[in-house]
């Protein structure tokens, strides 16, 4: 698949997740979720998708309730998408919004003692 045709499948994924993820009913799915990025492969039958969580939560119980979802958010997107197959999704945590502030704040330490 060329580049162009994978980038848009790509973004369309993320966003297709991104709305539908915020249905998922299981309370250790915290509300405050978004989907950072994702890749799915050339062939459409796996997509790692990259969560980023807003706020103090416990990781492992957020992957456990992504991860029980599946199946419901996997259904979704073959609903709202018409791909020729729906990808088995696989979940990981973004932490570079997190990496991102903390050398923020190291930038803006350096900025004062000048």
């Amino acid at each position: 698949m060329n580049s162009y045709k994978q980038g848009r499948v790509n973004e369309e994924v993320k966003r297709t997740l991104s709305s539908v993820i915020r249905e998922v009913k299981d309370p250790r799915v915290p509300t405050l979720i978004s989907v950072s990025a994702a890749d799915v492969s050339a062939d459409l039958k796996y997509a790692k998708v990259y969560i980023s969580v807003l706020g103090e939560c416990d990781e492992k119980e957020t992957m456990r309730g992504l991860n029980a979802a599946k199946g419901f958010l996997r259904k979704r997107l073959g609903e709202t998408m018409s791909l020729r197959a729906v990808p088995e999704l696989t979940f990981e945590i973004d932490h570079s919004a997190e990496v991102g502030a903390r050398i923020n704040e190291i930038l803006k330490g350096l900025d004062q003692d000048d």
